[in-house]
């Protein structure tokens, strides 16, 4: 079982020294991952939901300083030496494919072979069009196209792709990434999320608090472990080969232990009832876990780290 924690990837913990004692003490701590968060700009004005609150808004905070994601993962990459790194999640059609592949190969290549790719397809239609990114319409299917030509790149000798969004032939793209193939975990709960994970991801990535998609009791998360299975048995692989991971976005006692049609709800109440959670999830089949533990500042940040070490990591493990 593998445990992660969340790097800031905007607010006040993003100065370089900050993020690096993040970073360094979560290694030292005995986390196995940290995560890193995409967003490119955020616009003043969004009609787009937000899939991840009641209210579809997203949440306040939004005009802080922000850091983008691989320049942030490459530079975690140089300050550890055995954290796993993951993205969390890749926002894939924000960035050119064979840019993007190149960065990817480049971040896995430099970190000897660390980095786990998260990915998405996006939510926010306002900084697509901000970014001149391909029509939003067409997300899942720019996607899906750009992960197939980032496939080609990293495995072929003579890489050579003809689609709709991506076309080239007789480049050579040296040096490949360490590992082959970099894992690939798809974020999201919806319908297409979990086709996307059937058809080519290594690992199916969702949060349990998604309104309209809700994984937040245990019985709901075994009902959608049981369709990706059936997804993927139809997609033609082996359900065993689609890891599960799950991402929990708050700390231990942030939210007062509730219940969700007379059941448990996932990640609510204290350090023990994380634990339950996750040994509960793990009988599941779920082998990864991340949490957001930052606090008001630095020090209560590590602290919040520290302290989940002692009361959750230790045992669980």
């Amino acid at each position: 079982m593998q445990i992660g924690c969340s790097a800031p990837t905007s607010g006040p913990l993003i100065g370089p020294d900050s993020l690096v004692r993040i970073a360094v003490e979560a290694e030292a701590l005995g986390f196995d991952y940290i995560t890193v968060s995409d967003h490119l700009m955020i616009p003043t004005s969004i009609a787009s939901h937000y899939p991840y609150s009641d209210s579809g808004e997203f949440p306040s905070g939004a005009a802080a300083d922000r850091l983008e994601q691989l320049t942030t993962a490459t530079f975690i990459a140089a300050s550890t030496s055995k954290l796993r790194i993951v993205t969390s999640v890749m926002v894939v059609p924000h960035r050119p494919a064979v840019l993007t592949a190149k960065i990817l190969a480049t971040i896995d290549y430099l970190s000897k072979g660390r980095l786990t790719l998260g990915i998405g397809a996006g939510w926010c239609e306002e900084e697509f069009n901000a970014i001149g990114a391909l029509p939003f319409a067409e997300r899942g299917l720019v996607t899906d196209e750009f992960m197939m030509a980032c496939k080609e790149l990293w495995t072929s000798d003579a890489p050579a792709f003809h689609g709709k969004y991506v076309n080239f032939e007789n480049v050579l793209f040296p040096p490949k990434p360490v590992q082959q193939p970099i894992p690939i975990w798809v974020g999201g709960e919806s319908g297409p999320a979990m086709r996307r994970t059937a058809r080519y991801a290594d690992a199916w990535y969702p949060i349990g608090t998604n309104p309209k998609f809700p994984m937040d009791t245990l019985d709901r998360f075994k009902a959608g472990a049981a369709k990706l299975r059936g997804l993927t048995d139809k997609a033609g692989r082996d359900p065993k080969a689609v890891a599960l991971a799950y991402r929990v976005s708050s700390n231990p006692e942030a939210q007062p232990k509730g219940t969700v049609d007379g059941q448990r709800k996932l990640f609510t109440g204290d350090s023990a009832d994380f634990a339950g959670d996750i040994n509960a999830l793990r009988d599941a089949g779920v082998t990864s876990f991340d949490f957001g533990l930052f606090g008001s500042s630095l020090d209560a940040t590590l602290e919040n780290m520290r302290r989940f070490r002692d009361q959750v990591m230790a045992k669980v493990r």
